[in-house]
């Protein structure tokens, strides 16, 4: 372990503080570092792995494409990704897709579709976005324009510009930004790193309708709360609302990195067009096949169904959790993407829930984040209150 931890010091980036430990392996919802110490994982690669680690038939499936295909370029047709934008397609309710690599670039497209949209209209380039206080989209210079956090801004400057930012869940704030300049209002359903704050009812469907009113584009972030993470397949769907454009990644691959961007017909019809975007890995055989095998589980195995009927005994474990300690002031969230609000800064808690063998993540300095695999079970929910009882009670 020291050696590996010497290596990634001297030869990686200094981007990242990791924790101290290598891991090695997963099963189900559980991951093993070199020296042979079992975690329960509360955490799933940031929200990614839904379908649990070693998931034999996603294996398989990738190993068959292998040995066809990894890669073709999308100056050819390829069958996965055909097959994978027709189902995604279906999921979402949207009509076209456009694959990318990540979440990030999956936000990227979307400003972009955004932008050529609007310029459509009036053949103006000064157009503005509407985006959200406390929001994260991603780290490129377009995705950090539109995130709500000077924080992560400000050493990167210029940004895209054109960004205003009102206040999420504040209905009056989107609405007193709206100009003759406003084409599109971005945010997340669920903000994930803002703090796990999931959308008002009146809110989000307020929003949707000035966009209607004014003409503009409602573009919709499930990135993380999506692909039945809130109890719902995308989150929105909750409130009977939809996007004009929505961004999903993170679990739509299993660990396979793969993202896109998804559009309505109208939309889709008067922006994009040859030469205004690409990617050249987006959509490649290898990962659209993840895709297709994970859309086939979450249908197959009701992962939908199972992560709604269990989120009441989470919440219930997470309540007990919080009421047992005065230092935690509340908890929140929808379905599996939960978070307790501490009085103090998190960090012992997530380092001694570690030493319990329980991994967890923070959403900002004193929110910690619970965004397990889909596939939990009620044991796996009594086994993290007990530990993470005891990270608590020795932090």
């Amino acid at each position: 372990m020291t050696d590996y931890m010497k290596l990634g010091d001297k030869y990686l980036v200094h981007a990242y503080n990791r924790f101290p430990v290598v891991l090695e392996r997963g099963e189900g919802v559980r991951l093993y570092d070199d020296k042979g110490g079992e975690y329960l994982d509360f955490a799933a690669g940031i929200a990614v792995y839904a379908l649990g680690y070693g998931n034999r038939e996603l294996n398989d499936a990738l190993k068959k494409q292998m040995d066809l295909i990894i890669h073709t370029s999308n100056l050819y047709y390829n069958e996965p990704a055909c097959l994978a934008a027709k189902e995604l397609c279906e999921v979402t309710h949207m009509d076209r897709v456009f694959f990318t690599n990540s979440g990030t670039e999956a936000i990227e497209g979307a400003i972009k579709t955004a932008r050529k949209y609007a310029y459509l209209k009036n053949n103006s380039t000064d157009h503005e976005i509407i985006a959200m206080e406390h929001s994260f989209h991603g780290r490129s210079m377009g995705a950090l324009s539109v995130t709500g956090n000077v924080h992560y801004r400000e050493p990167f400057g210029p940004d895209l510009g054109n960004v205003r930012f009102a206040q999420f869940n504040d209905l009056s704030s989107v609405e007193a930004l709206i100009n003759d300049k406003t084409c599109a209002v971005i945010m997340e359903t669920v903000q994930g790193e803002g703090g796990i704050y999931p959308a008002d009812e009146a809110f989000i469907r307020g929003v949707r309708k000035l966009c209607d009113d004014n003409g503009l584009l409602l573009i919709l972030d499930e990135i993380q709360c999506g692909m039945g993470r809130t109890g719902y397949m995308f989150a929105w769907e909750k409130y009977g609302v939809k996007p004009d454009i929505v961004t999903v990644a993170k679990a739509v691959g299993n660990g396979v990195p793969v993202g896109a961007f998804l559009m309505t017909e109208e939309v889709a019809g008067s922006s994009l067009v040859p030469g205004d975007h690409g990617s050249t890995y987006g959509g490649n055989p290898f990962a659209c096949a993840a895709v297709l095998e994970v859309l086939r589980q979450f249908k197959e195995k009701d992962i939908v169904g199972h992560v709604k009927a269990l989120t009441p005994v989470l919440e219930k474990a997470l309540d007990e959790i919080k009421d047992r300690h005065e230092t935690i002031k509340a908890r929140r969230g929808a379905g599996f993407i939960q978070a307790l609000e501490f009085d103090r800064a998190c960090g012992p808690v997530i380092e001694n829930a570690r030493a319990e063998g329980l991994l967890v993540i923070s959403a900002g300095t004193n929110i910690l984040r619970l965004v397990p695999p889909l596939i939990i079970e009620k044991d796996d929910i009594i086994e993290m209150q007990t530990k993470l009882d005891k990270a608590i009670e020795r932090s």
